[in-house]
């Protein structure tokens, strides 16, 4: 397993009646240098996200609208989180298996990475993974 644990981030929030805002900063909320951001929308009901685990990449995964479950493999033990607050967000290390479900109506998942897209730093196999 990796040296650094996942955890819940609570991000700051400003509350406002004419509206709330959270915000994200690298190196400061965020305990990586962001490289990349992608969001994952539209998932049809019963659908599941990821089924990987990245060699070097590491991620923070926020859910912005509606709710839905991340599960964490370490190759023994098994957790799942379930996220539904647009200011937690979800530090994921890398050498972990991870997959997304339970997607709500309209859920939104955004993620921000340590890492550019690298094919090569997937783990595709969970057989493999869990042997490594």
């Amino acid at each position: 397993m990796s040296f650094l644990e996942p955890k819940i981030i609570e991000l700051p929030k400003i509350l406002d009646e004419r509206g709330n805002l959270s915000f994200l900063e690298e190196d400061n909320h965020i305990p990586f240098k962001i490289e990349r951001a992608y969001w994952i929308y539209d998932v049809p009901g019963g659908e599941k996200r990821g089924g990987h685990s990245y060699h070097k990449n590491e991620e923070v995964i926020i859910a912005l609208s509606g709710s839905f479950d991340v599960i964490l493999n370490d190759g023994t033990n098994e957790v799942r989180y379930s996220l539904n607050r647009s200011y937690y967000g979800l530090y994921v290390p890398n050498n972990l298996w991870r997959h997304m479900e339970n997607f709500s109506t309209n859920a939104l998942a955004f993620v921000v990475a340590s890492t550019n897209f690298n094919e090569n730093d997937y783990e595709r196999q969970f057989d493999k993974f869990k042997s490594s």
